[in-house]
């Protein structure tokens, strides 16, 4: 059945203790958009009724608009998982939302015409730092990329993409690794190109909003060597107690290999019908993968500039945890 643009989709709005008047910047955006036929559905990771008294307060009953809360506190992976679990049956598609950024009022109305063609469509954003209102970036500057250089390196933002809604069949649960590597937009994007493709256009459709709460941004994604380096070595101190070299080895591998290996195999396990490209990124990246395989993907991504230098040295940091490992699973 052909996508219908003009269809009823789900808003989905991850919270947790916001910025208020950040917050209420993006509430407006969005209550504020030309496409209307939607349903915000807004989950609070703990702090509910400050949360739902500050939306009805500030939307004045806007009825589209329905905060669902929980007090165990998941982090922003799991409250993203959880907030798309209640999308319901009825939605055609979905649109990712963060609770601090600005759209602009024909985001929604530009964007849902391409899922006619594909599953996933995702656009540029002007970089915004607050509270000085200093623009960073003119534009983030995604590309379309193909499967294998996705999974190496992440084109998509969440908050700058809308899918259909069948994607969720195949996107959900999402995949777990303990570290911050598991985001759920790589994830979603990966599962996209793989099912019915996945569009980056170069529109600019809103304000990537930076600030000093930001868990990823976009500054943090353009670091250099040596804040990679501590970036590695402060990700070590959390997830595994130490910064000592070999849990600092053991880290750089999770960021890298593992987080791409558990997206791979989960894939492989949810997907039928697995295609000649599908296959060939997973033996890039999958258990069991083909070093010559990784090699050309890593290797040429970072020579397109598909893939950064930070993250193709997080990838060499990788691999000697992902040698041992792989010689331990024979």
């Amino acid at each position: 059945m052909p996508f219908d643009p003009g269809s009823f989709g789900v808003v989905a709005l991850a919270a947790y203790q916001p910025d208020w008047e950040l917050f209420r910047t993006q509430l407006r955006s969005i209550q504020n958009q030309t496409h209307r036929n939607f349903r915000c559905l807004i989950s609070a990771d703990g702090g509910f009724d400050d949360i739902r008294d500050f939306v009805e307060r500030e939307l004045g009953g806007d009825q589209r608009f329905h905060v669902i809360g929980f007090e165990q506190r998941l982090g922003f992976y799991g409250n993203f998982e959880r907030v798309l679990q209640h999308v319901p049956a009825d939605a055609a598609w979905v649109a990712l939302s963060d609770q601090d950024d600005c759209w602009y009022p024909s985001k929604l109305e530009t964007l849902l015409p391409y899922l006619s063609n594909v599953s996933l469509v995702a656009a540029q954003a002007r970089v915004v730092r607050k509270p000085d209102n200093v623009v960073v970036a003119e534009s983030t500057q995604r590309k379309n990329v193909a499967l294998a250089a996705l999974l190496a390196q992440n084109q998509v933002t969440g908050s700058l993409c809308i899918f259909k809604r069948d994607l969720l069949d195949v996107g959900l649960p999402f995949p777990r690794l303990n570290t911050i590597s598991q985001v759920h937009d790589h994830w979603l994007a990966v599962c996209a190109e793989a099912q019915g493709g996945a569009l980056v256009i170069d529109e600019v459709v809103q304000d990537y909003v930076q600030h000093g709460g930001n868990v990823l941004g976009e500054v943090e994604g353009k670091k250099g060597l040596a804040k990679s380096l501590e970036h590695v070595k402060a990700l070590s101190r959390k997830y595994r107690g130490s910064t000592s070299p070999l849990a600092m080895l053991r880290t750089a591998n999770d960021l890298s290999f593992g987080w791409r290996r558990i997206m791979s195999d989960t894939l492989r396990q949810r997907m039928s019908g697995n295609s000649p490209v599908m296959n060939n990124a997973i033996a890039a990246f999958g258990t069991g993968h083909s070093w010559s395989s990784t090699l050309r993907v890593l290797i040429s991504g970072l020579r397109s500039g598909e893939v950064a230098l930070p993250c193709f040295v997080e990838f060499v940091a990788g691999t000697p945890v992902e040698i041992f490992t792989k010689n331990r699973r024979r």
